[in-house]
């Protein structure tokens, strides 16, 4: 895919990371005020909002972002200059030492395979320390569904044949309590359905564009790239209803776990 656009995301910054929030809420860990001497790594950082809550949390941590997008890192080093940020890869990632919170908050669905992933990512937190993950489960909502419609219309399916978004489906709840109870004392598996009040169909494009939608527009000249986008809104325009206000609701259900190591 090309590069991420830091500046596009952050457009919905603060419904991205409303669950990030609640994702920490629920991490507890057993640290002196600050968090001195706690490991966190923040798997999938984006360009740093969530990164800055593990820094507003525990400002004494060794906190390290991780991402593969240069842009994205870039971004998060100018917002967090107390921070470390480095360019990795959560299917390969293979720290020197373990973490005491090892978090991804919407990026471990980039990576296929979770019944090994996640095991392999927990042998790499401490003792009694938590993986802790916050994963988009939407490939079934109608906004998902819409860009697979598109892509395999006669304007679009030649240029985007077998194309999809390289998504991991999420499994079941059990399922990742089962990956991870071997190795754990407790873990807690949830699912949230957010309602997102959006503005307009156009606007439910723009929050899709600096995610879901780029395996689709990415592969795409600038003419083929705007008709998809314009097909997409009609889509949006189509499949969400405007509410009384006049707003449409975008569902986001997500799967969370946090996990404590043995």
């Amino acid at each position: 895919m090309a590069e991420w656009n830091p500046s596009l995301y952050s457009r919905f910054e603060d419904e991205r990371t409303r669950p990030a929030r609640d994702l920490l809420a629920r991490c507890r860990l057993d640290a002196p005020e600050g968090g001195r001497g706690l490991r966190i790594a923040d798997l999938g950082c984006g360009p740093g909002n969530s990164t800055e809550l593990l820094f507003q949390r525990f400002p004494d941590a060794e906190i390290t972002g991780f991402d593969t997008s240069e842009a994205m890192l870039d971004t998060a080093r100018w917002r967090l200059p107390n921070c470390r940020f480095e360019r990795a890869d959560i299917g390969a990632f293979e720290p020197a030492a373990p973490f005491d919170l090892l978090y991804a908050n919407a990026s471990l669905q980039w990576v296929l395979g979770h019944d090994r992933l996640i095991p392999r990512l927990f042998a790499h937190v401490a003792p009694s320390g938590l993986l802790a993950a916050q994963i988009p489960d939407n490939l079934t909502e109608p906004a998902q569904i819409a860009m697979r419609d598109i892509a395999a219309e006669p304007d679009f399916a030649g240029l985007l044949s077998g194309m999809s978004e390289a998504r991991e489906d999420v499994a079941a709840r059990s399922s990742y309590y089962d990956w991870l109870i071997p190795q754990a004392s407790e873990v807690d598996v949830w699912t949230t359905i957010y309602e997102h009040p959006m503005e307009s169909a156009a606007a439910i494009t723009d929050w899709f564009r600096s995610t879901g939608l780029k395996p689709f527009i990415d592969p795409l000249d600038e003419d083929a790239r705007a008709r998809f986008l314009q097909r997409y809104t009609e889509e949006m325009e189509r499949r969400y209803e405007a509410r009384a206000d006049g707003q449409r609701l975008l569902a986001f259900p997500r799967l969370f776990f946090v996990a404590r190591r043995r």
